[in-house]
């Protein structure tokens, strides 16, 4: 008794104590979905980025592996004169990686010379190229602002906007990735991924 008008002097019942546990647990639950929803509003935002660069990368992965699986002699073979050989193919992937990002604004890396890229021999140096202008393409890909995918871009070979320069290099690196697997079954190679 003594306690219950204790508790009534405070203004302390059972029944405000529950309505502030819930007043409580809901003002936390509603920052926790703030918090979710601006993430997700974030996920969205660079939705398109971000799956291209997913794509891209495992596209990019299985070209490396193919261009390791080649033995060092097999990178001049070539199915017939006047197309591309194993490392030119390779380059030009390269070379297309460095070619569309400065159509959309990036500059290639200040260490790559851009008209010396068909130079270059031996399959270490080959790959190292490689991987340093997938890097510098999954790199750029989410600089691109999502505001900006729809600004025509010239890319010399056609017009379209920021989003289908994204696309092209997505398709322009699974086109020849295409191309490599026929060199290498050619050659008795097995893509790795395929063993």
């Amino acid at each position: 008794m003594i306690f219950s008008t204790f508790k009534g002097y405070l203004g302390w019942s059972q029944k405000s104590a529950s309505t502030t546990l819930t007043f409580i647990k809901m003002k936390k639950l509603a920052i926790c979905l703030m918090l979710a929803f601006t993430g997700f509003a974030y996920a969205q935002d660079n939705l398109a980025q971000a799956t291209i660069q997913g794509v891209l990368q495992g596209n990019q992965g299985q070209v490396i592996a193919l261009a390791e699986a080649f033995s060092e002699e097999q990178y001049d073979w070539r199915p017939t004169e006047g197309v591309n050989s194993v490392r030119e193919a390779l380059l030009h992937i390269a070379g297309g990686n460095y070619f569309l990002a400065s159509k959309m604004g990036f500059a290639p890396p200040e260490n790559v010379d851009m008209m010396g890229l068909s130079a270059i021999t031996g399959k270490e140096n080959v790959i190292a190229t490689l991987k340093q202008s997938n890097e510098f393409v999954l790199e750029k890909i989410m600089e691109v602002e999502t505001a900006k995918l729809s600004e025509e871009v010239d890319f010399g070979f056609a017009k379209m906007n920021m989003l289908g320069g994204l696309l092209a290099m997505m398709e322009h690196n699974g086109e020849h990735k295409g191309q490599l697997i026929a060199y290498a079954r050619s050659n008795g190679v097995v893509p790795p991924w395929s063993k």
